[in-house]
């Protein structure tokens, strides 16, 4: 317990002041989490709702999963381009503006005439793609709001914040659905989208958006620009690769995830939450590591290995059988590893982006490797429940797993595994390209 305690005082002193005296991040910081918590519980509500409401088989599942993350393929690139053009601090009030609305739309539609899947799978992809806006927005709004030599740590009080998100919304999620109603659950999540409005409007600081002639042509070739970019870097086009891996894979374990909880496991809505929120504790611990091992062990050896063990503790997760208490003991260590070495990867990728991106294209720079990586998950939700249809979702979750451990893989082959302890620089990275 001591050595917690201090890494959490080592770690808040050493953001203090560089970090949380600055107005505007504090104001990013609460509404990012806000925000953060809504969308974690509606990916939860949203699945469990079809699954326990209206008792949809696994390739409706699929699906709607699917519908969700289709925004990610279909608009992330104009998002960019959209995001380098505007202000950040407008893009986010209006995607968490149009969230709250569509969340809460949800909740009337099920109060009033009940909520079919139909109009899940819409609300579904409303919601997906403003978090499409959303995610680009905010990462670009970090370097905005911070200093370059602050963006490690600036991250990961950013990913620290979204990691208690991952206990709360998912733990809020399955319990409002266990013991409330849909509506309710719906209503709920709206309500997070709304503080965030509130605690993004107080940021003041004013951004200089480059001036951009109008027209679809200038569009495009802005596009295009970001995506050359990202190809033409050795380290970013590793970091589009091994992000599509694994966000494919991810989406596909998922889907078989949420089937094999409560119908092979037998739980119920609360205990999948608590056994998703798990994830949420050993993500915070990760956001503390990635504050210090990178910066010690250097970045690559760090990115390689935390990918391997937390990609390989989900393929313990097919063993499991019972309800009793050492299997959701299990499920919670799990996603507790999965939670702490998935956040290490995540703030520590993030921090290299960033870092190798001039400041104009970071829109672009983010949009072009959410799109290489999160377009790929629908096809991945419709695979993980083709899977467990046709193969069981057993098999299909071993599988699925399995497949995640690419990611690691195309990182040990790339540059990125070379990566010292000090970030790369936009100058740097322009002389690797090639």
């Amino acid at each position: 317990m001591s050595s917690g305690y201090s890494a959490v005082s080592d770690s808040t002193r050493s953001v203090t002041p560089s970090l949380w005296r600055n107005s505007d991040f504090r104001s990013l910081w609460l509404g990012q989490t806000a925000s953060q918590l809504g969308e974690h519980a509606s990916l939860v509500i949203l699945p469990l709702i079809a699954v326990l409401t209206l008792d949809v088989g696994a390739d409706q599942l699929g699906v709607l999963r699917a519908v969700g993350q289709a925004p990610q393929l279909l608009l992330a690139l104009f998002v960019g381009v959209w995001v380098d053009r505007w202000r950040t601090r407008t893009v986010m009030v209006l995607a968490d503006l149009g969230r709250a609305l569509a969340l809460g739309g949800a909740a009337v539609a099920a109060l009033v005439s009940g909520l079919g899947l139909p109009a899940l799978v819409a609300i579904a992809f409303a919601v997906g793609a403003l978090s499409v806006f959303f995610d680009v927005s905010y990462q670009a709004s970090v370097v905005r709001l911070v200093g370059r030599d602050q963006l490690l740590r600036g991250n990961s009080a950013i990913e620290a914040s979204r990691s208690v998100a991952q206990i709360g919304g998912p733990a809020l999620g399955g319990t409002m659905m266990s013991l409330l109603s849909a509506p309710i659950a719906a209503a709920s999540s709206a309500l997070f989208f709304v503080v965030s409005v509130l605690g993004i409007s107080r940021i003041r600081r004013y951004e200089s958006i480059p001036e951009h002639p109008g027209g679809s042509r200038r569009i495009w070739r802005q596009l295009q620009e970001g995506l050359r970019f990202v190809v033409r870097d050795t380290s970013l086009r590793a970091v589009c690769l091994a992000s599509a891996a694994f966000q494919f894979f991810f989406a596909a374990t998922m889907t078989s995830y949420l089937l094999f909880l409560p119908r092979e496991l037998h739980l119920s809505g609360t205990a999948i939450g608590l056994a998703l929120a798990a994830t949420g504790p050993g993500a915070v611990v990760g956001s503390l590591l990635a504050a210090r091992l990178p910066t010690r062990l250097g970045y690559g050896p760090v990115l390689v290995a935390a990918a391997v063990i937390g990609d390989g503790v989900m393929l313990c997760v097919p063993a499991l059988h019972g309800t009793s208490v050492s299997t959701v003991s299990a499920l919670i260590a799990i996603n507790l590893v999965f939670g702490a070495f998935g956040q290490l990867v995540n703030v520590a990728i993030i921090a290299v982006r960033q870092a190798a991106t001039p400041d104009p294209m970071q829109g672009r720079v983010t949009a072009t490797i959410t799109f290489a990586g999160m377009g790929l998950t629908p096809f991945g939700s419709l695979l993980g429940g083709l899977l467990a249809e046709h193969w069981g979702i057993r098999t299909a979750l071993l599988v699925t797993a399995a497949g995640m451990l690419l990611s690691p893989v195309v990182m040990a082959m790339s540059p990125l595994a070379r990566l010292g302890p000090t970030l790369p620089s936009p100058d740097a990275a322009h002389d690797q390209t090639h």
